[in-house]
C-alpha cells in the first residue's frame, strides 16, 4: 500500500474512532491526504496500519556432557532445532562456578564473556536438520573437586522458543574425569 493511501487511512480512521481530529485535507480541500514533509518510509518496513510480521518459532535444544579432572574441564554440546522455523543463527552460553585461566585457546566461534562465561555461536540450525557440535577443552583458574556448569541459549536469531527446557541445564561436574549427560 502506498505511503500516501496509508496516511490516508489512519486519518479516516482517527476521524472515525476520535471524532475531533483533523481531517489531513489539503488546504484546497481536495480531500487528498498529506504526509507530513518531515516522514520519509523507511525501506523494507510495513506500512503504517500494516499487521506485524509473524515471529518465528523454533525450539532449539542444547545436549552433551561434562567432564572435569584436576584443573581441566571438557564440554561436548550438540545444538539442534526441532522447528517449525529455521533459525540463522543462535548463541549458547556457558556459565563456570569456578573462574577460567586467562590464556584459554577457544574454538572458531567462541569468545570469553568474562572470567568464568564463555559465548558459542552454534552457526544456522535448520527445523529438523542436523545438528551442530562445539568441544571446549578449558582449564581453571586452580584445581576443583567440583564445578557448577550453566548452559543457556542467549539468542535464537530472533526466533521465539516455546521450549526453553531442553536448552537451558545446569551440571553438577565432580573431578572425577567422568563424563556428566545434560
Amino acid at each position: 500500500m502506498p505511503l500516501s493511501a496509508a496516511v490516508a487511512m489512519a486519518a479516516t480512521t482517527v476521524l472515525v474512532a476520535g471524532g475531533a481530529a483533523a481531517s489531513g485535507t489539503t488546504a484546497a480541500g481536495a480531500g487528498a491526504a498529506v504526509a507530513p514533509a518531515d516522514v520519509e518510509p523507511v525501506e523494507g518496513a510495513p506500512a503504517p496500519g500494516a499487521a506485524p510480521a509473524p515471529v518465528p518459532r523454533a525450539d532449539l535444544s542444547h545436549h552433551g556432557h561434562v567432564s572435569l579432572w584436576e584443573d581441566h574441564i571438557a564440554i561436548r554440546i550438540r545444538s539442534e532445532n526441532r522447528g517449525p522455523s529455521d533459525v540463522t543463527a543462535s548463541t549458547v552460553r556457558l556459565r563456570f562456578s569456578a573462574p577460567l585461566a586467562a590464556s584459554q585457546e577457544l574454538p572458531y566461534g567462541c569468545l570469553r564473556g568474562g572470567k568464568a562465561t564463555v559465548l558459542c555461536e552454534t552457526g544456522g540450525l535448520r527445523s529438523a536438520g542436523g545438528a551442530r557440535q562445539t568441544a571446549l577443552d578449558l582449564t581453571l583458574v586452580s584445581g576443583s573437586d567440583e564445578v557448577v556448569v550453566r548452559l543457556d541459549t542467549v539468542w535464537s536469531g530472533g526466533a521465539r522458543d516455546t521450549d526453553r527446557k531442553n536448552d537451558a541445564h545446569e551440571v553438577l561436574a565432580p573431578a572425577t574425569g567422568d563424563a556428566y549427560a545434560f
